[in-house]
């Protein structure tokens, strides 16, 4: 079996108060989870282009991706497919908050603190060291 490649981006915005905005999505059959916006390159993307689309996308906010803060890669062994996913601190640049009303994969949108991810459901729960560190520095 050939392995797939799926290569993709997400964004980590901090406000002012040193909160995260999360997104929390329940994909089909499974349990609803927090993190940050993130989508896979469609062609012709940039890993930048493509975050700041999907941060569009998601939340109504445009973003201007700067810094790459982590990479995760690896594969999905039952699944025969690859992961290479590109984090980028982003910056607002404008629009306003919004829940997608054609995407009935999100289910709420919010700026969460560090005490309260802690908390939280995360996708990827290594994340929260990432958080951690961005609002340490």
């Amino acid at each position: 079996m050939e392995m797939a490649n799926w290569k993709g981006a997400a964004g980590v915005c901090i406000n002012e108060r040193n909160e995260i905005l999360l997104v929390l999505m329940k994909a089909p059959e499974e349990d609803s989870k927090w993190s940050v916006p993130a989508s896979g390159l469609e062609t012709g993307e940039t890993l930048e282009q493509c975050c700041e689309r999907e941060f569009e996308e998601v939340t109504g906010l445009t973003v201007k991706a700067g810094e790459i803060l982590k990479k995760r890669d690896g594969s999905y062994e039952n699944a025969a497919v690859s992961f290479d996913l590109h984090y980028f601190r982003v910056e607002v640049t404008g629009g306003e908050l919004i829940i997608p009303k054609d995407d009935f994969l999100i289910e709420d949108i919010a700026w969460k603190s560090i005490e309260e991810i802690g908390n939280l459901e995360l996708a990827y729960p290594d994340d929260l060291e990432l958080f951690k560190s961005l609002i340490a520095a």
